[in-house]
């Protein structure tokens, strides 16, 4: 897998169910502000909708930093209706849940799983110009932790907006950053 930092989001359209709508999304959809992808297996599974679930509880957070969730997995947008009208947890998201049929979503951030045909549990935080600032990607039964992703979402903004600064281990706003310089050098 090549290094996917700053890679820039590519020109796509995907089908997508929101909030009882169908809605389609594309590449200008995504840009203007921060993003979150966030690829999972499969509807109607186990830990998908534990992570799904957490993501919405962490929703409201993330839309206060200017940012948008697309989760993702290669389900049609008709089976995440189904999902959604079947589940409480997935009745309850309110952000959009990208349809990836045909693969080429989760093939351009590298996740696709080709045997399975479904897309390993990747996070990826993009800026407002669609460049990839953080990213992980988990084997199918490892879940992930939104608040950690949250953390993440913070520290990419926060060095985004001060370039001369950089966010340390555990780093949450309002505490110390460092500003690299020489005088710092073996003694941190």
């Amino acid at each position: 897998m090549a290094n996917m930092i700053n890679k820039e989001l590519f020109d796509f359209q995907a089908d997508a169910y929101r909030q009882g709508e169908f809605v389609t999304v594309n590449k200008e959809d995504v840009l203007g502000k921060w993003s979150i992808f966030f690829f999972y297996p499969a509807d109607f599974s186990f830990v998908c909708p534990t992570e799904l679930g957490d993501l919405q509880d962490h929703y409201a957070k993330i839309k206060e930093l200017d940012c948008e969730v697309y989760s993702v997995s290669t389900d049609s947008h008709f089976v995440h209706k189904a999902w959604a009208d079947a589940t409480d947890t997935i009745g309850k998201i309110e952000y959009t849940m990208l349809a990836d049929s045909n693969g080429k979503i989760s093939r351009f951030f590298e996740v696709m799983e080709e045997e399975a045909g479904q897309a390993y549990r990747g996070s990826f935080i993009l800026n407002p110009r669609g460049e990839i600032k953080a990213y992980e990607i988990h084997d199918m039964g490892i879940g992930r932790n939104a608040d950690e992703l949250v953390r993440k979402l913070e520290a990419a903004i926060f060095v985004e907006e001060h370039g001369d600064k950089v966010c340390p281990a555990n780093w949450k706003p309002g505490e110390d950053t460092i500003a690299p310089s020489l005088d710092l050098v073996g003694k941190l």
